[in-house]
This record gives structure tokens, sequence and C-alpha cells, in this order.
């Protein structure tokens, strides 16, 4: 009898997310609990990086960060489209790319697992006092110290990305065709990301703000600063 191969990194992350969000969607308490803890993220996210989503030059990068990484919007068809096409992914992408895809699954199954148990001690409505009490008892600092490493790692490898050769050109080729094989949620989160930091002129400024803001919130919270969110 044939032995199925391991799965790959790649596949490995996406199952995780994908697992995570249907058990959450098996429960309609967790997954109201979920929403409004996601929707809480969201804007806390917008208010403390406001200034990289009004400038011309990163607001496309912010924006993808916030809807694709954090946002609220339902991702089972992305998930769907990536396991789908994930064998042929590891076949015709360069390693560069499918090291940018698997970072970037890697940081949304572990911000999935962080969410699902920040909300099963939050439920449907809480105060931001709440959040961070949460926050300190629901997630061990290791845990959110990962996730920051990979959202480091996700943008660095975005920010290399857009120096391979013809990459811009082939993601605009594969267009058509990912439309027609029903992947075109997977084609707009593609392209969504390599073009937001293509345009940039300082990708890598861009990326350590980004971490290093959010290092500080940590930090703060850990430290029990009575306002962790008011950065100077």
């Amino acid at each position: 009898m044939k032995t199925q191969a391991n799965p790959s990194p790649l596949e490995q992350q996406l199952r995780a997310a994908r697992l995570e969000r249907q058990a959450a969607g098996r429960d309609p308490a967790l997954a109201s609990a979920r929403l409004a803890l996601k929707t809480f993220q969201a804007a806390r996210l917008a208010r403390t990086h406001a200034d990289l989503l009004a400038a011309p030059d990163t607001r496309d990068a912010a924006l993808f960060f916030l809807e694709e990484l954090y946002g609220t919007h339902d991702l089972s068809q992305r998930d769907t489209d990536l396991e789908r096409i994930a064998p042929t992914m590891q076949r015709v992408l360069p390693a560069d790319a499918l090291q940018t895809i698997t970072e970037a699954m890697r940081l949304d199954a572990l911000a999935e697992r962080l969410d699902t148990a920040m909300a099963r001690l939050l439920g449907p409505q809480f105060t931001e006092d709440d959040y961070i009490q949460a926050y300190r008892g629901a997630l061990a600092p290791d845990d959110r110290a990962r996730q920051l490493e990979l959202v480091q790692a996700l943008g660095e490898s975005l920010s290399q990305l857009v120096r391979v050769p013809m990459l811009s050109t082939t993601l605009m080729l594969m267009r058509g065709p990912a439309k027609l094989a029903g992947l075109g949620s997977l084609q707009q989160f593609l392209e969504r990301g390599f073009s937001s930091f293509k345009r940039m002129k300082q990708a890598r400024a861009f990326v350590a703000a980004v971490v290093g803001r959010e290092q500080a919130i940590m930090d703060r919270i850990y430290a029990g600063h009575a306002a962790p969110f008011e950065l100077d």
C-alpha cells in the first residue's frame, strides 16, 4: 500500500488554522466571542497604526496586515483555495514566495489559537480592562513573543519577495487561470500582499514600526501599565 507523504509545513499550518476556525464555528457562543474579540483588536490596531494607514506610502500594506491577517471577515474560502492548490504551489512557486505564504499561514494559525483562548475568557461583551486581564491570564508571554516574531518574519519575507525577478508578471498571468479554477480569493490575497509591499519605498521601516509598537504594547501589558495602548 502506498503511504501518504508527510504534509509540508505550509499544509500543516493551513490545516491548523482551518481546524481552529471550524471548531469555533461549531460553537455559536465561542464564534460570537471570537468575532467580538477580532472586532476589538482590529479597531485597536487601526488606532495604534493610524499614521501608517493614513500615509500614501504605507496605507496599502497596513490595510493588508489589518484586513487579511487580523480582519473579521470569513476566511473559509481562502482556506479552501489554499489547501486545494498547496501541492501545486510547492512545485511551481519560487522558494521565496512559498516561504512567504508559509510564514503568513503560520502566523494565521497561531493568531487563531490565541484568539480562541482569549475569547473563551471574555465572551461577547467586554471592556478594555477585561481585554487586558484576559491577555495576561490566557496567554503566556512566550506565545505573544512568538506571534511578533512571525509578524517580523512575514514582513521581512514580503520585503525580499518584491525583489524576485518576474514575480509580478507571473502573478498577473495567474489571474485568469486562478479565476477559472475558482481560486480568486487566493489570487487576491497573494497579489494584495505582493503589490502593497512593492509600492512601499521603505518596507523594512514599515515592518520595524509595526513590530516595535506591538512589542512596546505587549511589554506594557505584562508590566501592568495602566494605559498600555497609549504609546507616546
